[in-house]
């Protein structure tokens, strides 16, 4: 009989497991093996992975998992007694088995969490049948009795197991690592046999493919440890026999026990696990009574129609009437009304919902019903886009809630449906090339300079690989070639790269089923709940409703903005009802006033739109379809056409009614589609078939379509299914230019229903910024409240639109920014340390007692039990308490007693020590205080701008760079805004040299392993914050200049990190307190090693003391290696006098102006 693998760790036992499933299975196949067993350690995310493949290579695939054991029960969690686990290796046999398996799998991270997802013998009696289990590894509990001695406690393990699953159903698992514990425990592992009468079976703990790959599995160790190979203290592997064994090395290792190696291929003969894919499984959704479901989504179609189009054109019956028919042959008919009762739920419940996300914005069934907000007919959107009768596959509809309010309407539907049938999706963060790199560079004791230096040199490209970057990069393709370390790390990293290395919750997938979820899909306990523990394109696969439920903040800024115009001017803005050519929300975008504006707000979208000045709804849609990588290119033709529409040139005039939109330019997926069917007389099914043929790169289907698209396709019987260009009376050559501008075109093609989805909450935004500019601002920076970066941008906006944002204020202030009299106060939100249960008490002393009059009287009003002592004084440095005509030196001297004094008479009159008439007195001695402040004078104007800062991010009432706003435009080539949007901003990219500007608001300082010093700096612009690294040799020439609030400029390099905003990585400083040191070169002094370095200091210092002028002087002594500028006192008048005298005294070779 043959041998087969059945304890096997895959890499989705993370950071445990490297062998790789589509490097397993080959090998496999390689072996001459015909099954293989999957079984990660407490997961079963790589099954459907893993089932694929082996289908793929003739594998039979044996799904399982090695679980890990309680000590005790599952529900006991005492860190003493529940903090070790065993393992059990449990296979299933057949369909119930594997249903079996996702209970067991799910309990133990939904019930029995504890360091790891655990289970106990409960929970494998409910669960047993149709499933087989292995005693499992040294870490099995029967063998972990055996190391202790403990053959009676063993026994007993073992009969107990065999009890739950039943004879023939579980085995005494036998491994030969070279272990001595394995070894050990032979000869009991064989009394156990003979006593109980479970047979053998014999496995290698794979963990890796290949013998080679235990160094990158040691690797993976180190940096699931986060050590390095150094550590003689770490986790690791005894050995490299943790691989895939070849069926004669497990006969020889296993040689004197036959039935080990044999009844491993029993085992996988009883195994039979298939899935099927595509069948649905949408929970149930309930019509009123009397009703059929297909007949109740017309009556509510019907109904929308006439919202939306009154009577509607014999065109808008016709294109419901098809959609309708397309949807109920699918089997779709339920997905809407699932998708329409909950944003239906969300709109009553005035739950902002979006226009719409994807191609759902194509179809006229889902306008009807309110789930998208955009009309198809009018913008020539295609359903088939959408939904495509010629390609089966689930509808993808993503909807947008107000950020605020989405786990509402989620709320809502696991109250519809059952807890137990909604969860949440996971999702698998992956080692990238450059994180690959970095992290295998530690775990090997690299140096960060070194490690950094390989990482660097990788492009940044969120699709890069590290073999990519071998072929892109000679300097790297060179030190690989040439320096063994570097080459170690790139191969070590390229072995790795790809693998899952933690997992976490999707953002906003949510899968909803018919029966409870894991009767179909295994739990995991996720931090943020319970999700799923197969990905989102898996759940869609297995005929599971997935949702995607996005919280977009741009719809809560609109809804603010909506309830503040109508407080403020008693005007009710319905955007449903509106046509998006009112002609002002375009000149102010085409004015460049974007920020704040969806999808425009960037600087190189704002540029464009500049340069575009769009004048209609359509030059938005096409805007956001081609300000992406790849399109880009088509932007100055766009511009060039738009500007002069008579210079547009189509390859035939057919075209012109489809590409005319676009001013003869190809920008949506939708015009290919349109192109093939108009010219050729495609479906449009297959219409779609052909874009996504084309968007894919699939040449051979390319190469018979295009056949088809110019002469046309018969069938069998000689019936016309494709008319073809070339019957339709388009030229043959004409026909053939124009596929294969398509073809080229096609890869970046962008979704028209996406877009103008997308293009209507722009509208709506510039819309209200246009005429509402202040309530727009307010809402704004209310949705962005405690981002300082983010806030100092809109309100530089607002300034530029002469907006007035007046400080947080304890009178006026309310938790969000408000609107008042046309300006805007600054939210108490935005207060560091003020929580919303402070602005509470704030706001209902202030409505209940009136406005304090001074700091006495304000916290008097307070229930001292509401607020503390750090939020008071947060208010007081953030200016909130400044209304009060008392300066801040004075509030923050007297605050702590004010709090402790009432505090304290709280206490007593809980304790029942204060009458009434006390209580009363000591609110007229609290207020008696009234202008007994002591008499300080307030801080200076930098100290309060230091604390506004501290408080709320963000300089309000002034800058300290206002005074060097001229030096740093001199200076600087990129602000802190460029660079936190480089991802969209082309200009930006890694590796190129930039100056930066501004204060440095944050300093931290490292010890490298060679006891240098370097910093990491927080440096704050105009803009926003900049991070900059400055390493040991830049810092030991420049740290002098590197204290808190210096004002300097920074030249270096632009250094991109995957998953992080882009820093500098300095090579100069220049202080700007000395503004002309930038402007002026310094004159350079070099002082010869043959002469005395101090004597001829002194000597230069009295010759520049007695010519002061505006130079600076730069001075290199070869002796000593030091280089140093002077103070700014030090800066000389460098006459010819001065010259001769310094170059007489060192030689004219070492003077230079």
């Amino acid at each position: 009989m043959a041998f087969t693998h059945l304890h096997v760790h895959t890499e989705y036992s993370l950071l445990d497991g490297a062998a790789r499933i589509k490097e397993l299975i080959p090998r496999a196949k390689e072996l001459g093996m015909d099954s293989i067993a999957i079984t990660d350690h407490g997961v079963m995310f790589g099954v459907i992975d893993f089932y694929r493949e082996a289908l793929k290579h003739g594998i039979k695939p044996i799904i399982g998992c090695e679980v890990y054991t309680a000590a005790r029960t599952m529900l006991d969690k005492d860190a003493d007694k529940d903090k070790y686990q065993g393992h059990l290796v449990l296979l299933a046999k057949n369909q119930q088995g594997y249903q079996n398996l996702i209970k067991i799998v799910s309990e133990g991270f939904t019930k029995g969490y504890y360091y790891k997802p655990r289970i106990d013998k409960s929970v494998l009696r409910q669960h047993s049948e149709g499933i087989i289990a292995l005693s499992g590894c040294l870490a099995g509990n029967i063998q972990r009795k055996l190391m202790n001695r403990d053959y009676q406690g063993a026994k007993e393990e073992a009969l107990a197991l065999l009890d739950i699953f039943g004879e023939g159903n579980f085995y005494l698992e036998l491994q030969d690592q070279g272990l001595e514990e394995e070894y050990a425990i032979m000869e009991d592992m064989k009394k156990l046999r003979a006593e109980t009468g479970i047979p053998f079976v014999a496995t290698n703990d794979v963990h890796y493919v290949r013998q080679e790959d235990a160094v990158a599995h040691d690797v993976l160790l180190c940096i699931q440890t986060a050590t390095n190979v150094d550590d003689e203290k770490r986790m690791r592997f005894p050995n490299d026999q943790f691989y895939l064994k070849s069926e004669q090395e497990m006969r020889v290792l296993f040689a004197g026990i036959p039935e080990a190696i044999e009844n491993t291929q029993i085992i996988a003969d009883q195994c039979q696990v298939d899935f099927t894919f595509g069948e649905l499984h949408l929970p149930e959704f309930e019509v009123p009574e009397g009703k059929e479901k297909s007949q109740y989504l017309r009556e509510l179609c019907e109904k929308g129609i006439h919202y939306r189009y009154g009577e509607g054109s014999p065109e808008i019956w016709q294109r419901l009437e098809y959609e309708l028919s397309v949807i109920e042959k699918m089997g779709y008919v339920e997905y809407f009304l699932i998708v329409w009762d909950f944003i239906n739920y969300a709109k009553e419940n005035k739950i902002v919902v979006g226009p719409g996300r994807g191609s759902a914005a194509g179809s006229i069934v889902a306008y009807a019903l309110k789930i998208t907000d955009i009309d198809p007919i009018r913008y020539s959107l295609i359903f088939e886009r959408f939904l495509n009768p010629e390609r089966i596959s689930m509808p993808d509809i993503d909807i947008d809630f107000c950020y605020e309010r989405r786990q509402e309407v989620i709320n809502y539907v696991i109250e519809k449906y059952g807890e137990d049938k909604v969860a949440q999706i996971i999702t698998f963060g992956t080692m990238k090339a450059k994180a690959a790199v970095r992290d295998v560079g530690r775990a090997l004791n690299m140096s960060y300079a070194e490690t950094d230096a390989i990482a660097k040199a990788i492009p940044f490209d969120l699709k890069m690989t590290i073999g990519k970057a071998l072929e892109m990069n000679p300097e790297l393709r060179a030190a690989y070639e040439n320096d063994k370390r570097v080459a170690q790390v790139i191969d070590m990293a390229k072995a790795l790269e790809g693998m899952p290395r933690h997992a976490s919750t999707h953002a906003a997938g949510v899968v909803i089923s018919k029966k409870s979820i894991d009767e179909y899909v295994p739990l995991y306990l996720a931090e943020k709940g319970i999700s799923t523990q197969f990905t989102m394109t898996t759940i869609e696969e297995l005929g599971l409703l997935k949702m995607d439920f996005l919280g977009l903040r741009n719809l809560t800024v609109i809804r603010d903005a909506l309830e503040m115009i109508e407080a403020n001017h008693g005007v009710q803005i319905d955007f449903s009802k509106m046509t998006y050519d009112d002609p002002l929300p375009y000149e102010m975008i085409a004015a460049g006033n974007t920020q704040g504006v969806f999808q425009l707000e960037s600087g190189g979208m704002t540029q464009f739109m500049k340069n575009l000045r769009p004048d209609c709804f359509e030059d938005i849609v096409a805007g956001i379809s081609l300000y992406r990588p790849g399109p880009m290119g088509s932007i100055p033709t766009y511009i060039a056409n738009k500007k002069n529409p008579e210079q547009v040139e189509y390859l035939h005039k057919s075209l012109e009614p489809i590409l005319s939109v676009t001013y003869g330019c190809m920008v949506y997926q939708e015009q290919v589609m349109q192109i093939v069917r108009d010219l050729a007389g495609y479906t449009f099914g297959r219409s779609d078939l052909v874009r996504r043929a084309m968007g894919k790169k699939k040449m051979d289907v390319m190469l018979k379509e295009k056949e088809y698209f110019i002469h046309g396709q018969d069938d069998e019987n000689g019936q016309v299914e494709v008319m073809g260009c070339v019957r339709n009376g388009i030229p043959e050559d004409i026909a053939g230019e124009i596929f294969n501008q398509m073809v080229s075109f096609a890869e970046y093609a962008f979704n028209k229903s996406h877009a103008a989805a997308y293009a209507v909450v722009a509208y709506e935004t510039a819309y209200l910024k246009a005429y509402y500019p202040v309530e727009f601002m307010a809402a704004l920076m209310t949705s962005v409240i405690g981002d300082g970066v983010q806030i100092a941008k809109y309100i530089r906006n607002c300034n530029e639109m002469g907006i007035e944002v007046l400080p947080p204020c304890i009178q006026g202030s309310n938790k969000k920014f408000t609107v008042v009299n046309g300006k805007i106060h600054f939210g108490l939100l935005g207060v560091k340390n003020v929580g919303p249960g402070v602005i509470d008490e704030i706001l209902r002393a202030r409505e209940e007692k009136g406005q304090p009059k001074d700091i006495f009287q304000f916290i008097a009003n307070l229930n001292i039990h509401e607020v503390n002592k750090k939020a008071i004084e947060s208010l007081i440095k953030a200016g909130a308490l400044d209304c009060l005509n008392e300066n801040r030196a004075q509030h923050l001297a007297v605050y702590e007693g004010l709090v402790e004094s009432a505090q304290s008479n709280s206490k007593k009159n809980i304790e029942g020590q204060m009458s009434l008439f006390q209580l009363n007195s000591q609110e007229m001695e609290v207020e008696s205080i009234a202008g007994k402040l002591p008499e300080v004078a307030n801080f200076a104007q930098a100290i309060l701008m230091a604390m506004e800062k501290e408080m709320l991010g963000v300089y309000l009432t002034g800058h300290p760079l206002k005074d060097y706003e001229q030096q740093i435009e001199k200076l600087t080539t990129v602000t802190a805004e460029d660079l936190a949007h480089a991802d969209t901003n082309e200009t930006i990219t890694d590796g190129m040299k930039a100056t930066v500007a501004g204060i440095i608001s944050g300093k931290k300082m490292l010890v490298t392993k060679n006891n240098r010093q370097m910093a990491f700096l927080d440096l704050e612009d105009l803009y926003g914050e900049i991070e900059v690294v400055v390493f040991p040799n830049i810092y030991e020439r420049y740290g002098q200049h590197l204290k808190e609030e210096a004002i300097v400029a920074i030249r270096g390099t632009v250094n991109f990190k995957e998953d992080e905003n882009p820093k500098i990585l300095a090579d100069k400083i220049i202080p700007l307190e000395e503004p002309e040191g930038e402007v002026q070169s310094p004159l350079k002094i070099r002082i010869p090693k043959a002469l005395d370095e101090g004597k001829c200091l002194s000597l230069i210092k009295e010759l520049i003391l007695s010519n002061k002028g505006e130079k600076p002087v730069m001075i290199y002594s070869e002796q000593s290696g030091q280089r140093f500028k002077t103070n700014r006192d030090l800066w000389v008048d460098a006459n010819d006098s001065f010259l001769q005298a310094v170059e007489a005294l060192l030689g004219a070779e070492n003077v230079k102006l």
